[in-house]
């Protein structure tokens, strides 16, 4: 092997390296960094804070009031040409509140985001195809230029779906643990509404996309909500099927005087044993998923390993005989 093919092959391990401990590191965060992170943004309500940092968050926040207002003024035009108008935006509140996107301009941000992209990417893809002159088809140029509009415009979708299904799942783990707790509050003698609320602090670090829609239906509970009305919104932000039977749990021990701590341990340690069926369908399917990367990646490179000297051996001795 040259000298010039052995660089080639390391330049692209050295690129497949680093393509796959981005993905890792995007998909996968460190819980450590994250749990800082939430620490840092609760330092800048310090007192110490510095007149620089104080000074760089002011115009952090007259940067975010400048496109809040940008937003609002184009919001009206952007849903008009993305669909957004009847009865969209009522179900497009819901997945936004399934991904925990509650943010007054989020369905501005989403229209907006759709029509761009539904505009932009078209445009980028038909000024690299004439810039390259390829392909001389004018009729699959146009077929590309329209499959890139069809990605601007699905685009969103997908991403507000990744983000859905991954809160639910965050928020399917972390309940039964929630429930533990909530069963201890209320044995030791919490009522349910003080309860929810004390869980919601205590889980602030370790599931905060749980302990936040505990503090949404403490709120509730405090502006004088009654207790169903609240757990129904509490299921209706949630999204889930579990905690919807969950609910009606807890509202009908409500209603007929029973045993709320009883009922939470029922249903904890049936949550809990879905968790555990769900990790062993996933490490029952771990095999089949690992087929295909060693087959294309692993494979070739242990044989290349195996044979090459030999082949280079056989070639050479095929060649002093020759």
């Amino acid at each position: 092997m040259t000298s010039a093919t052995l660089i080639f092959a390391a330049l692209v391990f050295a690129l497949v390296l680093t393509l796959s401990l981005a993905v890792l590191s995007r998909w996968l965060p460190d819980p450590g960094r994250e749990r800082l992170t939430r620490l840092t943004r609760l330092n800048t309500q310090n007192p110490n804070f510095g007149p620089g940092d104080a000074a760089q968050a002011s115009a952090w926040q007259r940067a975010q009031a400048r496109l809040l207002s940008a937003l609002l003024w184009l919001g009206p035009w952007t849903a008009g040409l993305s669909g957004g108008e009847g009865d969209t935006p009522s179900s497009l509140r819901l997945r936004f509140g399934h991904a925990g996107w509650r943010s007054p301009v989020a369905l501005q941000i989403y229209f907006i985001s759709k029509t761009l992209l539904t505009l932009l990417l078209p445009t980028l893809a038909w000024s690299v195809l004439n810039a390259q002159s390829w392909p001389a088809n004018s009729m699959l140029r146009m077929a590309l230029v329209v499959a890139a509009a069809g990605v601007g415009y699905y685009l969103p979708d997908v991403v507000l779906k990744l983000r859905v299904q991954r809160r639910q799942l965050e928020l399917l783990n972390a309940f039964p643990d929630a429930l533990d707790l909530l069963r201890l509050c209320v044995q030791a003698g919490l009522g349910l509404d003080a309860a929810i609320e004390r869980v919601g602090r205590e889980m602030r670090f370790a599931r905060p996309v749980l302990s936040e829609e505990f503090a949404l239906t403490g709120l509730a509970l405090r502006a004088g909500s009654s207790r169903a009305e609240a757990l129904r919104n509490l299921s209706q932000r949630v999204g889930l099927k579990d905690i919807d039977a969950l609910v009606s749990m807890l509202i009908q021990a409500d209603r007929f005087g029973t045993s709320v701590s009883e009922s939470l341990t029922v249903y904890a340690d049936a949550l809990r044993t879905q968790r555990r069926q769900r990790a062993e369908e996933a490490a029952a399917k771990l095999p089949v998923k690992l087929l295909f990367p060693l087959i294309f990646c692993v494979f070739p490179s242990l044989l290349t390993v195996l044979l090459g000297p030999v082949v280079v051996t056989l070639a050479r001795e095929f060649v002093k005989v020759g």
